[in-house]
């Protein structure tokens, strides 16, 4: 072989040599974890096939509970106003004040022991009982299983408390500061409303609850029409047919006394409980049909006519029985002073029933829709052929000042048409149910 042959063999394999290290340098596999999946393939995550090598992560998430819950990221709702309770469709809540341990330093620290032969070691410090404080708190009904949760308000932390199931639960209260649950339901005929009263176990300071706490009571009359909570949640008061009259009953969730103290010929009855000293009765609203409201003392067993006449009338009472906010079938707002019979128009427009007072009697919290349709209120709203998208609006009912609080979709959140809003005893916090989907949202004020 000549020398000029074998000098272009050489070239040749240098050139190759060159090209195959080229090409290894240059194509690297992609790394990809397995906590980000692009696209919307579900089965991508349990089939790995393809040239891409997966990478275990670094940052693990949390295994989500059988139940479906899966915890709330706390670094999503520390800086929030306006936070989402529940992480599932609620029947009801309540709110009562509950004793935890303060979240402080080890007021005793192991000190650094001393070293070398002949030290002496430190006397161990005696333990310290960590301080408590009260702090506002939920208990909410799941409205698909009757099983109940709960939360401090401060910190979002969802926890299951009961393990009973109650299917299908359409309205739910909590009294006797957490301990009674009154669960409402149809029975299988899909006619019959069946209400449940229950006692939950007593909880213990500092215990954890493993959410397997079985909730025992016992039935009232079926086909209860309404019912009401008292101020202090001790007791509520009911209303169910006895042939053609409606009779009301007040009922101890403490020692389970009952006593009558109402009874109407009329049966269509919505019931208030707003002091010790006044339960009202406003008849159940129609856009068309004149509306009247009473009250009545559950002691001496009277009934007071408060208003009359109005078409569309819903109420809701001041917790000191001297003020009477209503709404007739065009959403107007006023109030009334039972005293002097002077009422107010007020500059917003919404349902009573989308309010709350608070203590005092001197600020009201109104969810108010941005935008309302023409149609007959209330109805076609009870019915769900309208809904709302709200924002919360604070009224002073002394100077009839009105301030605008939150607007959750403005926020980022979702549409809210708010029901059931609630304050906690020291009023830091608003609660109301997303009529919607029924999820428990609160909203700071503080």
């Amino acid at each position: 072989m000549s020398k000029r042959n074998v000098i272009l063999i050489v070239i040749i394999l240098v050139v190759l040599v060159a090209i195959v290290f080229g090409f290894l340098y240059f194509y690297q596999p992609k790394n990809t974890t397995t906590e980000t999946t692009e696209g919307t393939n579900f089965f991508a995550n349990f089939l790995p096939f393809g040239k891409s090598k997966t990478v275990t992560p670094t940052n693990t998430e949390t295994p989500a509970d059988i139940s479906g819950y899966e915890p709330t990221n706390e670094e999503d709702t520390s800086n929030a106003i306006l936070k989402k309770v529940s992480s599932l469709p609620v029947a009801g809540y309540g709110v009562f004040m509950k004793e935890r341990f303060k979240d402080i330093a080890d007021p005793n620290p192991s000190p650094a022991l001393p070293e070398g032969e002949g030290a002496t070691q430190p006397t161990p410090a005696k333990p310290v009982t960590p301080p408590t404080e009260f702090v506002p708190a939920l208990k909410y009904v799941e409205k698909a299983r009757g099983i109940i949760y709960q939360t401090f308000a401060d910190k979002i932390d969802e926890r299951k408390f009961s393990s009973t199931v109650i299917p299908k639960v359409y309205e739910a209260f909590l009294g006797n500061k957490g301990d009674s649950v009154i669960m409402r339901y149809l029975k299988t005929d899909d006619k019959t409303i069946q209400t449940f009263v229950g006692t939950s176990p007593k909880e213990f300071l500092g215990a954890d609850s493993v959410g397997t706490n079985e909730i025992k009571g016992s039935f009232l009359p079926e086909n209860i029409s309404d019912i009401s909570v008292s101020p202090d949640a001790s007791k509520i008061f009911y209303l169910f047919d006895i042939g053609e009259n409606a009779a009301g009953v007040t009922l101890s969730l403490q020692n389970n006394t009952k006593v009558q103290i109402f009874d109407s010929s009329f049966t269509e009855w919505l019931s208030f409980w707003p002091n010790d000293r006044m339960i009202t009765l406003t008849t159940k609203p129609s856009a068309n049909v004149p509306g009247f409201m009473y009250a009545t003392n559950p002691d001496r067993k009277d009934l007071n006519k408060i208003l009359g006449g109005i078409n569309g009338l819903t109420t809701l009472t001041s917790p000191d029985g001297k003020m009477v906010l209503y709404g007739d079938n065009n959403l107007s707002l006023k109030i009334l002073n039972i005293e002097s019979r002077n009422s107010n128009l007020l500059g917003v427009k919404t349902l009573p029933e989308k309010c709350v007072w608070n203590k005092t009697s001197d600020t009201i919290y109104c969810a108010v829709p941005k935008y309302i349709d023409r149609a007959f209120y209330p109805d076609s709203w009870y019915q769900g052929e309208i809904s709302f998208s709200d924002e919360i609006w604070k009224i002073d009912v002394v100077s009839g000042n009105t301030t605008l609080i939150s607007d959750p979709a403005s926020i980022g959140e979702e549409e809210m048409d708010a029901i059931k809003l609630g304050l906690d005893d020291n009023q830091n916090y608003l609660f109301f149910v997303n009529k919607k989907d029924s999820y428990l949202w609160e909203l700071d004020l503080k």
